[in-house]
């Protein structure tokens, strides 16, 4: 499987369609045919289904897409970590990670980069826990900031001295936001707004931290990124459980946020894939991230 045959997958997907994608190409219709056709025979499954509007992916055409637009990004970045000289530091630095405050750890060490460095240039990927694993794995990301049980046996780590606090974000004019904490017995039978990693594989964990049966937890929605979840808060769907001080609750905010009466905690770990040749720039942030924590 050619790289370049990938790019002309993807471009068809994008157009969808080959007479589209072959102008876009700058290739002829019947060679672009040609060629996804023996895409297509080289993996012995159908990747398109053929209409006279346009062209859709069949399942295994989606699985392919998701994995060449992985593919051709990891070459990209490749390419642009080897063009960069050996005396010059520069270059980009991927960060994936969830909604945290432990995130403005990551920040301070990747501003004092930027400040002896003005080419580095640093990307922050917002995700949880599977997807950052996910990246980190394939080579997408540098680091990863991961919270919870995963296979550490793949990773080499840090762990900051910082904890997270986990809470309730409600509506200030919601009868519970009086109280200076929140009970588990509180939201019992409440609806409750919760992480989709939580939900996926986090439930019973949940349950005692609230010291509530699983029956007890009615969890209305789920969010991805915790911005979301506050909109669902403010138009009244339900109590967000979440970690403090990632929504803005101060001034004229609708929002206020309480912590649990029965404190959890959590402290973030930064990650990076063992036997991982690091960019110079990555060794460097990786370098300042650690002499900052010596100092903390």
């Amino acid at each position: 499987m050619e790289l370049r045959v990938l790019q002309y997958f993807l471009a068809v997907t994008r157009e969808q369609s080959i007479l589209g994608a072959a102008e876009s190409l700058h290739l002829s219709q019947p060679t672009l045919s040609r060629q996804l056709k023996d895409l297509e025979e080289e993996l012995g499954k159908q990747l398109f289904i053929r209409s006279n509007r346009r062209i859709t992916l069949t399942e295994e055409g989606m699985i392919l897409r998701k994995r060449a637009e992985e593919i051709l990004s990891l070459v990209q970045k490749t390419q642009d970590e080897i063009s960069i000289s050996n005396e010059w530091i520069a270059g980009d630095i991927y960060i994936g990670g969830g909604e945290s405050d432990g995130m403005r750890y990551m920040l301070k060490a990747a501003k004092k980069v930027q400040d002896e460095y003005p080419q580095v240039h640093f990307h922050m990927i917002s995700g949880d826990k599977e997807s950052v694993l996910e990246q980190l794995d394939h080579g997408l990301i540098d680091f990863g900031v991961l919270y919870g049980d995963f296979d550490r046996s793949k990773f080499e780590m840090l762990i900051p001295d910082y904890q997270d606090s986990f809470g309730v974000l409600m509506r200030k004019d919601d009868p519970l936001a009086a109280k200076e904490m929140i009970d588990g017995s509180d939201l019992k039978g409440k609806p409750l707004i919760i992480s989709r990693q939580t939900y996926k594989t986090s439930m019973h964990d949940l349950a005692l931290q609230l010291d509530l049966a699983e029956q007890d937890l009615h969890i209305a929605a789920t969010y991805n990124l915790l911005f979301n979840g506050s909109l669902m808060v403010e138009e009244g769907m339900g109590y967000a459980i979440c970690y403090d001080k990632i929504i803005n609750t101060t001034g004229d905010s609708p929002l206020v946020f309480k912590p649990l009466a029965k404190q959890y905690t959590a402290r973030p770990a930064v990650v990076w894939k063992k036997y991982q040749v690091l960019t110079k720039a990555a060794e460097k942030y990786l370098e300042t991230f650690k002499e900052m924590q010596k100092t903390c």
